[in-house]
């Protein structure tokens, strides 16, 4: 489509709408999933905790397939938005099944097996939408600052989606030991997600391209070998790290409101999250033109020290009877810097498909979104189960939480330290990563300039200042940039050193 349909506003939002969904449904279930098989159906949490995570070894499989899918698709609606539009009834009814009450009293292993089923479906519905959209924007548009507008405003919706799924359930959700309590939830959820999902779908479009189809046979060789481009690497690191911080806020926020400060009823819960999740949309908002004015980086690197800042004072206000007006507001600040993590990691990825290409020769935005998505839930997932084990080594008692019961006092104080120091390792790995990530305008533009000088567009020679630019952000030799077998060799010989 043309230039002026791209700057528009309503544009930007059918592009931003999907993302309700993909913000909104992984705040549902890292916020309340644990909580509905702990407290509502009395599963043992380090149990509960490995749900997630086979669910990603699942995704090991599935993202790079629908990567692969997404790029080798020939459709009039353009292969993403094809696979958006069939994703969008199948993520609904997926969702719901997640949290279908059963056998509540009855068989562990059962109970078991059964979510684990469950939440595989739902990662794969999740995976037929998410992937396409997050390679949606490169084969939209191509310029980098224009991207960074699409980004920002996606990201608002996202943090409107997480808006109405961290407030929405607790409202609702009135005993968390009542299991039909989470499947009205989850119906309402479904909806919503659903119409988000299509509003994209109508609102979005995609540029015509040759397709380079991958056999499925080399589906998964091909896939990881986006991780040999030193930036995807430390992209993929500064997603599972940061986007882990997060999860710890939100997976852990119902532990630290009930059994730390005791103060789930009053409404406590529902401000608390009301305010994290509100300050990450204004974040949103703050950040956005930030980011454009200076690097996509640049929000993690100015939010994370505040945060960690915000997070270590919250363990001087973990007891019962604390200030609860302090606590709202170091969750405040909290939940802005979240902000800027969030906004910054779905901003570099559309970059990465330029560094890719370059690479390989092969642009391949569906692969890249792939393992990204791929990458986000593995963090999920890890973010579950050490959750599960780390309230298992403080002793949690599924059988009190069940009975509406109080957790002993040793085990209130290691869920106040979990929810502290587990973020603030979490954070500062994330800053460092994103100190040294390699990717700012400058260095897109010269990637882009490579590329049309491979492609026989540009007659220039590249500089000196440009060859060590492409060198150190793919973390490949300048001569052996542009080779095919880039993109299906696991040899390194004719790499810089394949460090980060």
């Amino acid at each position: 489509m043309g230039k002026d349909k791209s700057e528009k506003l309503l544009s930007r939002i059918c592009y931003g709408f999907a993302d309700i969904y993909g913000g909104g449904a992984f705040v549902v279930i890292s916020t309340f999933f644990t909580v509905f098989l702990t407290k509502a159906l009395g599963m043992p949490p380090a149990l509960v905790g490995t749900i997630p995570l086979i669910g990603k070894i699942w995704d090991a499989v599935t993202d790079p397939m629908m990567g692969n899918i997404a790029d080798r698709t020939q459709s009039k609606f353009g292969a993403k938005r094809f696979w958006i539009l069939v994703g969008s009834i199948i993520s609904a009814i997926t969702f719901i099944v997640m949290w279908v009450p059963f056998l509540a009293g009855g068989s562990i292993a059962g109970q078991y097996i059964f979510y684990v089923l469950m939440y595989m479906l739902f990662s794969t519905g999740f995976t037929i939408v998410m992937v396409p959209y997050n390679g949606l924007l490169p084969d939209m548009i191509s310029d980098y600052t224009l991207r960074s507008k699409y980004s920002g405003t996606r990201m608002i919706f996202s943090s409107l989606g997480a808006i109405i799924a961290g407030l929405v359930p607790t409202l609702m959700i009135k005993d968390n030991t009542d299991a039909s309590e989470y499947l009205t939830v989850a119906l309402i959820f479904a909806v919503i997600f659903l119409v988000a999902i299509l509003v994209t779908f109508a609102g979005t479009w995609e540029r015509q391209k040759k397709i380079r189809k991958v056999s499925f046979a080399a589906t998964f060789s091909q896939s990881f070998t986006v991780f040999r481009s030193r930036s995807f690497k430390l992209f993929v690191l500064i997603f599972i790290f940061g986007q882990a911080a997060a999860d710890f806020v939100t997976g852990l926020a119902v532990y630290y409101i009930d059994d730390v400060l005791n103060a789930y009823g009053g409404g406590n819960f529902t401000k608390l999250m009301g305010v994290i999740l509100i300050s990450q949309f204004l974040g949103m908002i703050l950040f956005g033109p930030v980011m454009s004015k200076t690097s996509k980086k640049a929000p993690i690197l100015f939010g994370t020290p505040v945060r960690m800042l915000a997070s270590f004072a919250m363990l001087f206000f973990s007891y019962e009877g604390a200030p609860f007006t302090v606590i709202l507001a170091l969750s405040f600040v909290i939940g802005i810097a979240m902000a800027g993590t969030s906004i910054s990691i779905y901003a570099l990825l559309n970059d990465l498909v330029e560094v890719d290409e370059l690479i390989t020769s092969i642009n391949r935005p569906g692969i890249c979104s792939g393992m990204a998505t791929f990458t986000r839930k593995i963090a999920a997932g890890l973010s579950s189960a050490v959750i599960g084990v780390l309230l298992a080594m403080v002793g949690y008692d599924e059988n009190l939480a069940s009975a509406g019961m109080r957790q002993a006092a040793s085990t209130q104080r290691g869920i106040a330290y979990i929810y502290v120091f587990a973020q603030l390792l979490l954070l500062l790995i994330t800053l460092l990563l994103a100190i040294i990530f390699p990717v700012t305008k400058k260095e897109y533009e010269i990637i882009c300039k490579e590329i049309e000088r491979r492609k026989g567009e540009d007659n220039s020679i590249a500089s000196a200042e440009e060859i060590a630019v492409c060198e150190k952000v793919t973390g490949y030799k300048f001569d052996k940039l542009w080779n095919v077998e880039n993109a299906i060799s696991t040899r390194t010989d004719e790499k810089l050193g394949g460090s980060l």
